[in-house]
């Protein structure tokens, strides 16, 4: 069995220097935030810059203190978080079948602890990460 979410991604951006990225993530912690999912990449075509990408628990609560920390939302990428019981070659069977499917990853993040797998996909679209979510339904009802 799976499970799937959308995941709320906030944008900031930050220093491409040492203290950078922890600066705006210490204000965040100050400001009481919990956050789920942190992504920092140098800006393209911006010497000096980069993107920090955060998503807090999804409570609304918490996306308040994320803009208020200067963070905006950002509809591009549709990040989804998946999860379940982990099994050999389930991560080839999940992206078979969304290639299959047509879709387009624009990023995938993978991993298992303890017997669970969780992993963060990057769809281009809603439609694709609708359909994604329809396909790991079915999946999770098949051994």
């Amino acid at each position: 069995m799976f499970k799937m979410f959308r995941v709320h991604v906030y944008h900031a951006p930050v220093d491409d220097k040492p203290g950078g990225t922890a600066t705006r993530l210490k204000a965040l912690a100050e400001a009481g935030v919990h956050l789920e999912y942190v992504r920092s990449e140098r800006a393209e075509g911006k010497p000096g810059q980069g993107d920090l990408f955060v998503s807090p628990k999804q409570v609304k609560a918490e996306f308040d203190l994320v803009k208020a920390a200067g963070f905006h939302e950002v509809q591009e990428p549709i990040v989804m978080r998946f999860q379940g019981d982990d099994k050999k070659g389930l991560g080839g069977r999940v992206t078979m079948e969304w290639e299959k499917a047509g879709i387009n990853l624009h990023g995938l993040m993978m991993t298992v602890l303890d017997g669970k797998f969780v992993g963060l996909a990057h769809f281009d679209t809603a439609d694709d990460a609708n359909k994604a979510a329809q396909l790991l339904a079915e999946l999770g009802t098949k051994d």
